[in-house]
């Protein structure tokens, strides 16, 4: 009799754990990685770019170095945030990751705003192709965020749901921070339009 309810036991243990979720943030924390591995990837994409785009435009427009340094600048702080695992793990060191992204795509605008005042940079091939290159690299940043970011949500939501949660508070697993806008107080402002300027 004990061996049949110690069977019965252990039958009931397994049939519980398999829908206890566990299974489920093994896969879902392994598609929020896999995500965030792309958002790297493009990102060190975009960084790679950066040195040759500064030295194309600085042959044009030496006289620029504030934009030129920002752009430096930019980049070395992107590099020297250490993108592991574990930021995904830690809201402010993901917020600092993403400040630093947002810095970077802000210098390259405004470098890109410069060349736009030298004729002769704006028709040199290796600018223009390095500008395309630029260009589809954001493109290709955006795919990666969107994907990463609908990882985090099905993850999160797996977190946050009943029975799961019960599993995610076992075994530790907490919900993992997103991307955000950083300025969304200002998107929620009507734009002011003025046809006497």
């Amino acid at each position: 009799m004990r061996s049949i309810l110690l069977k019965l036991s252990a039958l009931l243990m397994v049939l519980t754990l398999s829908g206890c979720g566990y299974n489920t943030f093994q896969s879902l924390d392994e598609e929020v990685k896999s995500n965030w591995s792309e958002v790297l990837n493009q990102y060190q994409r975009r960084a790679d770019l950066v040195p040759n785009l500064v030295n194309t435009v600085k042959g044009y427009a030496s006289h620029e170095k504030e934009v030129l340094t920002a752009v430096t600048e930019a980049r070395a702080k992107v590099s020297s945030i250490q993108a592991t695992p574990e930021l995904l793990n830690d809201e402010a060191a993901f917020a600092r990751f993403q400040q630093a992204q947002s810095q970077m795509t802000s210098a390259l605008s405004r470098l890109l705003v410069v060349a736009e005042n030298y004729p002769q940079l704006k028709a040199d091939t290796s600018f223009l192709n390095l500008q395309a290159e630029l260009s589809g690299t954001e493109n290709r940043v955006a795919v990666a965020r969107n994907r990463y970011i609908k990882a985090v949500k099905e993850y999160n939501v797996a977190v946050r749901s009943f029975p799961n949660n019960l599993t995610a508070m076992m075994f530790g697993y907490k919900t993992k921070p997103n991307f955000a806008v950083e300025n969304e107080a200002e998107l929620s402002k009507p734009p002011v339009v003025d046809f006497n300027k």
